[in-house]
């Protein structure tokens, strides 16, 4: 008879640390619409911004910067939450509980922003590629076409699984920021006190943030992708977990961005190239800053090259009322489906035009700035009513402070409006 060789001293630990992976892995499978949605935020508008306000008024927004993480999050859950009570995207829940023509000018201005969010994304490609010394005339037309075929091909769980791995390149920020040295006492100042300037560059730069912070495309991806997963009432403390999740992750990379080019170029000015906005890395790969640059841009650009469209795709399918899902073949949603290639076809194109990828990025983040209070709105309104979430709907601490987040960037864009109409004058 063979006698069984004694456990070993390390055999009993084991069972607690597979329940641990086991853990950790059941909690990174329901990471997914939440961490897309917030990190497709951090795209190539996203750097740049975040990027020109650390070389522009080095460590100035942080305060605000902190002022948007809280507004994130509460925007992120109660999109989350929408979704995942009602089973239904923001547009569809608006089309329904609102009039026909406030939907309409909910999906115009989804659309008007998104178009040129995605032009931007392509333009992010490309300036990614060109570091590399690659023509765009290359690298555009190869990415559309492999973004579009992940979409189109693949299923939604692996498309988003993708998505996901394409954040990777974010981690180097926070790195760089250290690496950097930053004046630490002059970064907790910022961060708690305000150190705002009174003119309109400084109050736009702040909108900027916003716009590219709290785009409106990611609440819209959020509500939409939850309900596509079919995630019940019954999972919405995981939907919850990933929506805060995402949004504490995203703004975490977003200011380590701020204070890495705040360290190395900060009080330069505004940026003019891609080039500049690499040097942020410079403290932690040296020499090749300008390669792993272009590798985070690319992967920025590539998550919300997809999301982007997506969601105007899913938007303007609530609306009419239509098939829509990634998981679908085209004869299924063709308008879904239709909608997001053209929206490929035209980014892809317009990118491929000579232009300032910059100042394209900024602007971009400024008009995603100024329409944000729109979709904000619309949000805070579905989630305080009974009638759409019942018991989940917005308790009346979450409700004030709902309000005070939607107001304060309702504000911040009126005001930047009325001065720059005074300028005309």
């Amino acid at each position: 008879m063979i006698e069984q060789a004694p456990m070993s001293a390390t055999a009993a630990p084991r069972e607690p640390r597979r329940r641990r992976r086991i853990r950790a892995r059941t909690f990174f499978a329901l990471l997914g619409p939440g961490l897309i949605a917030a990190n497709a935020g951090n795209d190539a508008g996203g750097i740049a911004t975040y990027a020109s306000a650390g070389s522009q008024f080095v460590y100035r927004t942080l305060f605000v910067m902190l002022l948007v993480t809280v507004a994130l999050v509460v925007v992120q859950e109660m999109s989350a939450r929408l979704g995942v009570h009602t089973g239904e995207g923001l547009v569809s829940l608006i089309r329904e509980q609102f009039n026909l023509r406030l939907g309409l000018f909910a999906v115009v201005c989804l659309m008007a922003a998104n178009l040129g969010l995605v032009v931007s994304e392509f333009a992010g490609i490309a300036a990614a590629f060109e570091l590399l010394n690659i023509s765009r005339y290359l690298s555009v037309p190869i990415a559309a076409l492999v973004i579009w075929g992940l979409v189109m091909f693949g299923s939604y769980r692996y498309v988003e699984r993708v998505f996901l791995l394409l954040t990777i390149p974010f981690l180097a920020y926070p790195i760089a920021a250290l690496l950097g040295r930053p004046k630490w006492t002059q970064v907790g100042s910022n961060t708690i006190v305000p150190h705002m300037l009174g003119n309109r560059t400084f109050l736009v730069m702040v909108v900027a943030l916003i716009g590219t912070t709290i785009t409106p495309y990611m609440q819209l991806y959020q509500a939409a992708a939850v309900a596509d997963r079919g995630t019940g009432k019954d999972d919405y403390r995981s939907a919850r977990k990933d929506a805060i999740t995402g949004a504490l992750f995203s703004n975490f990379i977003s200011i380590a961005i701020i204070i890495a080019t705040a360290a190395t170029i900060g009080g330069t000015g505004a940026l003019s190239s891609a080039k500049q906005a690499a040097q942020a890395l410079e403290p932690l790969v040296g020499g090749g800053a300008t390669a792993l640059f272009a590798i985070g841009l690319l992967g920025a650009s590539c998550l919300a090259a997809a999301v982007v469209p997506l969601s105007t795709s899913y938007a303007i399918s609530e609306a009419v009322g239509v098939e829509r899902s990634v998981s679908s073949r085209f004869r299924e949603a063709p308008l879904f489906l239709g909608l997001f290639t053209g929206q490929i076809i035209i980014g892809a194109l317009i990118a491929l035009l000579p232009g300032n990828l910059i100042s394209l990025l900024i602007n971009t983040q400024v008009i995603n700035g100024l329409i944000a209070p729109v979709f904000l709105t619309f949000i805070l309104v579905l989630a305080n009513r009974r009638s759409v979430l019942g018991d989940a709907a917005n308790k009346p601490a979450y409700r004030v402070l709902a309000t005070v987040c939607v107001a304060s960037v309702g504000v911040l864009a009126l005001a930047v409006v009325v001065i720059t109409v005074i300028g005309w004058f």
